[in-house]
């Protein structure tokens, strides 16, 4: 499994759920089935809308996890994907505990000082789990 923190320069919490988006679409323009998961309902809800409009011509095909849920893109908070081998983009502060159903987890940080402490110790986390995360720069 690859697992990638990618790193925003800014400390908006709404630069992150736009990263999402873009990542999301990017992932399944490329035919991969995408779970996102959101820290909380609210969060989710948030994510949804932006699904919505984020891209002026473009919409992902998306959907809030249930467990009749069939679409690319799925918003959850803590459950299993219907489908392996997928992306998981976590937005959540913890490791999801289903990483075994996914070939690439893609962490989105931001310079917020809370959740740089709180993604330093994710990264050991997913080294001491054996996997080799690695920093991109956004």
């Amino acid at each position: 499994m690859k697992v990638e923190f990618y790193v925003l320069p800014t400390s908006q919490p709404a630069d992150r759920l736009n990263a999402a988006c873009r990542l999301a679409h990017k992932a399944w323009r490329a035919g991969f089935m995408t779970f996102i998961r959101c820290a909380d309902p609210k969060q989710q809800n948030a994510l949804d809308e932006l699904l919505w409009t984020f891209r002026k011509h473009s919409f992902i095909p998306h959907e809030i996890y249930t467990e009749h849920a069939q679409a690319p893109v799925l918003l959850g908070i803590d459950q299993p994907p219907p489908f392996t081998a997928g992306v998981l983009i976590n937005l959540h502060k913890q490791l999801s505990s289903h990483l075994a159903c996914f070939s690439r987890v893609i962490e989105i940080v931001n310079q917020e000082p809370e959740l740089l402490q709180i993604s330093r110790k994710n990264f050991v986390e997913y080294r001491q789990q054996g996997f080799q995360p690695a920093r991109v720069e956004l």
